[in-house]
């Protein structure tokens, strides 16, 4: 939604809101909020409302531990499930300094500045998500166990598929929300599923990924259940990935995809701490469809990229690597610059490799270069790449590497 602060203010008084909801995430992609009543919505617009950095992992210390909260009006959204009468909006915020100025662990305003530096080289870069997740059963006290919710498996149906009216409850809510979810259905796993969103904007994107996980948590727990985003929940089962779909769009007609793919592969193993950055993330790759080998193919599922079937506003490349815990506004940062980078030093992409990965022979496989194998390799090569360095602050490199 295109919503003035105008247009907030107005819809807040129609429309009976007494809670506002402050949102934003720290560095891990983590959602925070501070609420606050509808009678200081002006001071939030005008002034901030401020929030203690130095309780926020990874934001700072208690020497310099104020920060202060400025909602995006355009990101105004009612929470479905809270009381209609006195009802609850949330918005996500910039964070800023005391002085105003940006506060550089804000990995939402990164992710501005990255699609900022697309479109000054007159580049539209758009993103959509397949999010995969697990639903358990909770003991007496609500806390998870390790019980799936059924032992359905792939797009299977009610009621082997006990999952179905939880997905209707959360793509009907995140609908109310303005996200609108193109599919959804079981996964291979037993209590798993999968919905889908179709591109939009890349903060949009990152916001709505946000947003998915907070209303699929909260649908799970009115079910009952309890909503698992880790890579590797069940040992023997299939984890959980997030594969993001990218399409690029140059105002001057050129066909950049390839290029910027070649870019992306060229930096993958630099910025796979991002993506991937948990140890249990290392489990996932190379089994059960997840990737281990840098290499794409056209609509083959063993590749760390694929080109799914489609053309025109369709075509787009799929990158299969990341997992859930992945904080969306870092990762399409990352990839961003590592695209653009690929078309401007007119990147190719290597030669496809149409061959079923996971059960081809040793002699094909050797040569192709790998992700990093755990969580110690991903971090140095991190820490050590000059790229990563040039695009996040250095405190938030430290974060997820130190």
């Amino acid at each position: 939604m295109n919503l003035t602060v105008q247009d907030v203010k107005e819809f807040i008084e129609q429309e009976d809101v007494t809670f506002i909801r402050l949102a934003f995430c720290d560095v891990f992609g983590k959602q925070k909020n501070v609420s606050i009543m509808n009678t200081e919505l002006d001071r939030a617009f005008e002034t901030g409302i401020a929030i203690d950095a130095s309780a926020v992992k990874g934001f700072g210390s208690e020497e310099k531990s104020d920060l202060f909260l400025f909602p995006d009006a355009s990101t105004l959204a009612v929470l479905p499930w809270r009381p209609s009468q006195g009802s609850v909006v949330r918005m996500y915020c910039d964070i800023r300094y005391p002085d105003g100025s940006p506060f550089e662990m804000d990995c939402r305003n990164m992710l501005k500045n990255a699609v900022e530096y697309a479109e000054s080289r007159n580049l539209e870069i758009a993103f959509g998500a397949e999010h995969e997740f697990y639903l358990f059963k909770t003991d007496d006290d609500g806390y998870p166990t390790k019980q799936p919710h059924d032992r359905a498996g792939y797009m299977d149906i009610a009621p082997e598929d006990r999952g179905v009216n939880v997905r209707r409850e959360i793509c009907l809510t995140l609908s109310e929300m303005g996200i609108l979810p193109e599919s959804s259905h079981h996964e291979e796993g037993p209590g798993q599923h999968e919905i889908d969103f179709k591109y939009s904007d890349a903060l949009s994107a990152a916001d709505n990924a946000v947003t998915f996980k907070s209303v699929v948590s909260t649908i799970a727990e009115q079910y009952g259940l309890w909503a698992d985003f880790s890579p590797k929940p069940l040992p023997d089962e299939s984890g959980n990935g997030l594969h993001i779909n990218i399409s690029v769009k140059s105002s001057e007609g050129k066909d950049c995809l390839g290029s910027f793919m070649a870019g992306v592969m060229n930096r993958v193993r630099e910025i796979t701490a991002f993506l991937n950055p948990s140890e249990e993330s290392y489990i996932r790759l190379g089994v059960k469809k997840a990737p281990k080998y840098i290499t794409w193919s056209r609509e083959n599922r063993s590749q760390l990229i694929r080109i799914p079937a489609g053309s025109g506003e369709y075509r787009r490349m799929e990158l299969r690597s990341p997992d859930p815990l992945a904080n969306p506004y870092i990762a399409y940062t990352l990839l961003i610059y590592a695209g653009i980078e690929g078309i401007e030093n007119n990147l190719n992409t290597p030669e496809p490799t149409d061959i079923n990965l996971y059960s081809a022979d040793e002699t094909l496989l050797r040569g192709i270069d790998t992700l990093p194998h755990n969580i110690g390799e991903a971090h140095r090569l991190a820490a050590e790449s000059e790229f990563v360095k040039s695009h996040l602050p250095q405190r938030v490199i430290d974060t997820y590497t130190l």
